[in-house]
């Protein structure tokens, strides 16, 4: 797929509000064999029902309150900014670290103690660990196109599984918001029942690949009118 010249399907224009989100590309054995963990979303889900899809979500409020132990580098940092009024680049990477764990139980942290953690980072305190963004890439940007049920302006981020601080083949407490949780080979994950934005990300990733660290611009896929755009960061 080729971004330069990317047309995307038109859709009426909606008042569904565009929420901030993270996503994390997990890649293991990047240099040999690359696979992806993936997921599949539930059939009654209200957004991208039954696809294949990375762990990711939307950010919540209690996200903005929540230091991390290590940051992104500085590059990240401001890519990230970039046509960003609305979320810092500390809470994407807080997202994308609360989401990984949610629904695979894989822990993006270094080894420490917090009192009182919010409701959502319960879990996480209580397995002694602390969020780690070092690992953490920027690597793509996306806002769903009007005329979806839900509307988020994603940031994907990459990590090599080596990053990861418990089993990466485990997933321990992984929750039931997506099934199927594997390790597809990137030979072999187009196969899968995708949306077309994923495809467009994966396309990205078999470029950069074998490398994990941040791409020097990040392309942004901007959806937000019955025109799609692409803007590099």
């Amino acid at each position: 797929m080729d971004l330069e010249h990317l047309t995307l399907p038109d859709f009426d224009n909606s008042d569904v509000p565009v929420r901030d989100a993270s996503t994390v590309i997990l890649v293991k054995d990047a240099a040999s064999n690359p696979s992806i963990l993936m997921g599949q979303r539930g059939r009654k889900a209200v957004f991208m029902p039954e696809k294949f899809v990375f762990p990711g979500g939307r950010v919540d409020d209690d996200d903005q309150q929540i230091s991390l132990s290590s940051s992104m580098a500085d590059g990240c940092l401001t890519r990230l900014e970039k046509r960003n009024d609305t979320v810092s680049p500390a809470t994407l990477a807080v997202t994308a670290i609360r989401e990984l764990f949610e629904e695979t139980g894989l822990v993006l942290g270094q080894s420490g103690q917090w009192d009182n953690p919010p409701l959502d980072w319960k879990e996480f305190a209580q397995a002694g660990y602390l969020p780690d963004a070092s690992a953490l890439s920027f690597f793509f940007r996306a806002v769903t196109p009007p005329g979806r049920p839900r509307r988020f302006d994603a940031r994907f981020f990459v990590a090599d599984a080596t990053s990861v601080a418990n089993d990466i083949e485990a997933m321990p407490s992984a929750t039931d918001e997506l099934s199927h949780l594997s390790w597809v080979p990137l030979d072999d994950v187009r196969k899968l029942n995708l949306a077309f934005i994923t495809e467009l990300v994966l396309a990205e990733l078999a470029r950069h690949l074998p490398s994990t660290e941040a791409p020097s611009a990040v392309p942004f896929v901007h959806n937000d009118s019955m025109e799609s755009q692409v803007f590099w960061l």
